[in-house]
């Protein structure tokens, strides 16, 4: 690969959820003080929503690293499951053996995670659960975890939840099976794409991360072109940055300029350039050298 000829330790663009890489741009850095703020205050219920690629499961696993050990957390990852699944892997990550298929109903599980939570209150510890891609959970399950919250004593909740999910999960949150669970969210926060300013930053941050030493990597009209189709999402920078790097890598340059970014573009179905962007970007390409060449001109004639 390509991490000698640039000089880095580890690729800095992988779009797998790695902490060390959590970047706190001004969107990212609300959202995990609003749950910091809300888990510490026992909140019963919590949402975050983004678009696809702006980091929810990645602040889903920094918030994980955050909280000590006076939390016991569940995370469930997978939404495809049904109430009676639901339960089952919760009790099974709060540390309850899971129960012999088709021998127990869903009141019996139940029961057992609710005695489960009871016991680690008891022993100081407050239950967090995080669900990850909530938007794709069937109906019945979202209604299922209303009854977890119901959990509680005449003080505070004996468990938390959190749900991370796409722009859709609020309309599945609007359907009138589920209004009572909606009704229960205390907090919650969108997440954003990085602003401009903060798009450069998150590629030098990256790069630091995975060991680079030179700095920026990118020249200003790669980085220009990069910003524009990526949008400012993480995931598409990531993938974006990643393929103009090995473009770059194969060409044997030190530096990745516009047309790596524009072949990395064009390898990417959700972000290839369209006819006309291709005519526009020339164009633009065309009259920077006409005015850089008016500038030279210019000064040998004052010469």
């Amino acid at each position: 690969m390509y991490l000698e000829h640039f000089g880095l330790q580890e690729l800095p663009f992988s779009i797998t959820p790695n902490t060390p890489y959590f970047f706190a741009s001004k969107s990212a850095h609300e959202a995990l003080n609003t749950l910091l703020v809300a888990v510490s205050m026992g909140e019963g219920f919590m949402k975050i929503t983004g678009e696809v690629g702006t980091g929810k499961t990645l602040l889903c696993r920094k918030l994980l690293g955050a909280l000590d050990e006076r939390y016991e957390v569940a995370y469930i990852f997978n939404p495809y499951l049904d109430p009676m699944a639901l339960f089952v892997e919760l009790a099974s990550e709060l540390g309850l053996p899971r129960p012999p298929s088709k021998m127990i109903g869903q009141h019996e599980v139940l029961n057992a995670l609710t005695r489960r939570v009871l016991e680690l209150n008891e022993q100081g510890k407050r239950v967090v659960i995080c669900l990850d891609e909530v938007q794709a959970m069937p109906v019945e399950t979202l209604e299922a975890l209303r009854l977890l919250t119901n959990l509680e004593t005449e003080n505070r909740k004996l468990l938390q939840v959190i749900i991370f999910g796409q722009p859709e999960l609020d309309e599945r949150l609007n359907q009138p099976s589920v209004r009572q669970l909606r009704q229960r969210i205390t907090f919650q926060y969108v997440l954003k794409p990085l602003s401009n300013t903060e798009f450069e930053y998150y590629i030098l941050h990256r790069l630091a991360t995975a060991g680079c030493h030179r700095g920026q990597l990118f020249t200003q009209p790669a980085l220009w072109w990069l910003r524009r189709k990526s949008r400012r999402i993480p995931r598409l920078i990531n993938i974006l940055a990643n393929k103009s790097l090995m473009a770059a890598y194969g060409r044997g340059k030190r530096l990745v300029g516009l047309s790596e970014v524009m072949s990395a573009v064009r390898d990417t179905d959700s972000v290839r350039l369209e006819g006309r962007e291709r005519l526009w970007i020339w164009a633009a390409v065309l009259a920077l050298a006409a005015g850089l060449a008016l500038a030279v001109a210019s000064g040998e004639g004052l010469l």
